[in-house]
């Protein structure tokens, strides 16, 4: 059976859309081929899908605005383009989807806020968040004030990047190209479309080449390591035409278009798989029987009422070993709270939080999908 199932099953998925599609090739914003993605994105949510857009375009854009035929070389052109640009692309998105009733989020990040601990955490939460909220967050590089030494590169690196923040099921790289070619199709007639391979295939870095677009940074190379980057995390990344028509709602019917690169393992187990191998752990959570008890039935959240006692330093989102009263370990897991706040919540009930620490982070002191019992 085809693993194209998986687009059908997926509950989250990050769409990106790079600047020629955006642009219409430099021609400024392609407002009608954008409302068609709209329309489609819009049916995905109806249908109870979460979807985050990384949105490329606001130096095509700027430059469109601004009159410049060709990409600048210096940074601050390209950071003016960036600010001039990226007001008309977040308007645009905004009263599309407002067509469908739907709110959007501008969200604007920098290789800084997903490599800073707690700026990550923050990031995270802001995105789960909003998702919960029915609201279709659009992300984009901080281009006004980014700096060579701090930027992602491309998009396509920052779409797989948000696909491992928002711990997506699958990622669509909407492209120029109908996908990713055994030999480039452009200089090769018996080229053929690679329809689906696992992500890590190396006999698919000779097919992907290199290069990127006039407007763009990314070539079919980084989309390839962009699938790379997601399937750590579980996801698989699909390589397609943007401009097929009604492209996201023929890949979600199964059809067999543009190429399905897919990770080792589920996102889940990837997840889990990492959490069990992470050797060094910042402190420790002793356990009642209780709480032991549930844990391994399997498939439950820890709760502060199960936490007996707290030990260790450790900042939230940190890997933290569970105890019995014995001592032995039951489980590892990230932990939602710093240890201070873990000890003040701890043998409490989770409706307590909020008086006890003055707000609530999460219920859980460790997410199902953060523990692994052991």
């Amino acid at each position: 059976m085809s693993e194209r199932i998986q687009l059908k099953k997926a509950r989250r998925l990050v769409v990106k859309i790079g600047s020629a599609l955006l642009t219409d090739d430099g021609k400024g914003l392609d407002v009608a081929a954008l409302g068609q993605w709209v329309d489609q994105i819009a049916g995905l949510i109806r249908s109870g899908v979460e979807v985050v857009v990384v949105s490329s375009g606001s130096v095509a854009e700027g430059m469109s605005r601004l009159g410049w035929s060709a990409r600048p070389q210096h940074l601050h052109e390209l950071q003016a383009a960036a600010a001039v640009g990226q007001m008309g692309l977040v308007q645009t998105w905004e009263a599309q989807f407002k067509r469908h009733g739907i709110h959007t989020a501008q969200i604007l990040l920098t290789h800084d806020d997903l490599s800073d601990r707690k700026r990550y955490l923050n990031g995270r939460s802001t995105l789960r968040t909003l998702l919960d909220y029915g609201v279709v967050p659009i992300v984009n590089e901080n281009d006004t004030v980014v700096t060579d030494e701090i930027r992602f590169g491309d998009n396509d690196t920052l779409g797989a990047l948000v696909a491992n923040l928002v711990e997506a099921d699958g990622l669509i790289i909407l492209t120029d190209q109908l996908g990713l070619f055994t030999k480039d199709p452009r200089k090769h007639e018996d080229a053929e479309l690679v329809t689906e391979r696992k992500a890590q295939d190396p006999e698919l870095d000779a097919m992907a080449g290199g290069g990127a677009g006039a407007l763009g940074r990314g070539g079919m190379l980084t989309k390839l390591r962009a699938s790379r980057l997601a399937a750590r995390s579980g996801a698989f990344t699909v390589i397609v035409g943007g401009r097929i028509e009604n492209a996201i709602d023929r890949l979600r019917d199964g059809e067999v278009i543009g190429t399905l690169l897919l990770p080792e393992q589920g996102r889940l187990a990837a997840r889990k798989q990492w959490i069990a191998s992470h050797l060094q752990t910042r402190g420790t959570l002793v356990l009642d029987d209780g709480a032991v008890k549930v844990l391994r039935q399997g498939g439950r959240s820890l709760l502060p009422v199960g936490v007996k006692a707290v030990s260790g330093k450790f900042r939230r989102g940190e890997m933290v070993m569970c105890v019995d009263l014995a001592g032995r370990e039951i489980a590892r897991g990230l932990v939602n709270y710093d240890a201070d706040e873990a000890a003040a919540i701890a043998g409490h009930s989770s409706d307590r939080i909020t008086e006890l620490l003055g707000y609530v982070s999460d219920e859980e002191m460790i997410h199902r999908d953060n523990l692994v019992v052991v």
